[in-house]
């Protein structure tokens, strides 16, 4: 889809930094209001969809961006293409009817507005990484699988599962411990059997390949 990616330094321990842009205000504020609480995020900014957006994102060199597009999906397409991919931007729509036109000017992700945090955040996660995230049932490609990684993998338990999804959300060992009430080196004991398990050596290669194989969901 023509998207470059902002170069993540590090492992996904690492606070994603993130700008919120939106045409609204209210939901602007209300929309950092709901991701200031998620693990591994930092909201660096704040911008309106003006032409002054690129000065802010050139400025703050964001992990990746957050737009609330609200009605005005077609001002995202346009600003979509002055940036020309030099920051992954997930969009977040009031229908998934303009799902194609923006990924095809530059949008990483796209989910409806009405989404929850954690799959929000998860979904900026993802985009940083170059994955793309689409709204289920907008029926548009998702990313192609290389075929080394379509060979069968050793099945994950449900507390793998459930545990890779929290690293998604870029979630640490300690954290992961106090959000599921175990120890933290049972946590630590299911990170490195989903690692044996996917075939990779870290954590980001990890969700990578999850999000590549619909492991998890974004």
């Amino acid at each position: 889809m023509g998207v470059a990616s902002a170069s993540l330094a590090g492992d996904l321990e690492r606070r994603l930094r993130v700008v919120v842009a939106g045409g609204d205000p209210l939901a602007r504020s209300g929309l950092q209001a709901l991701l200031s609480d998620q693990p591994g995020l930092s909201i660096v900014a704040l911008a309106d969809l003006g032409p002054d957006l690129r000065l802010v994102l050139e400025r703050e060199r964001p992990d990746a961006s957050v737009w609330d597009l609200g009605i005005e999906a077609k001002l995202g397409i346009e600003r979509l293409r002055d940036l020309d991919g030099s920051v992954p931007v997930l969009a977040l729509v009031t229908d998934d009817a303009d799902g194609q036109e923006l990924l095809a000017a530059g949008a990483r992700g796209v989910l409806l507005r009405d989404s929850d945090a954690a799959r929000i955040a998860a979904a900026l996660f993802a985009v940083a990484q170059q994955i793309a995230v689409l709204e289920p049932g907008m029926g548009l490609p998702g990313p192609r699988v290389p075929s080394d990684e379509r060979a069968p993998i050793e099945p994950l338990t449900r507390r793998e599962s459930e545990v890779l999804q929290l690293l998604a959300q870029g979630l640490s060992n300690k954290e992961i411990a106090q959000r599921l009430k175990v120890s933290e080196h049972t946590a630590k004991f299911h990170v490195n059997a989903i690692l044996s398990k996917l075939g990779v050596q870290s954590r980001t290669e990890a969700v990578v390949k999850a999000a590549r194989l619909s492991l998890i969901l974004i």
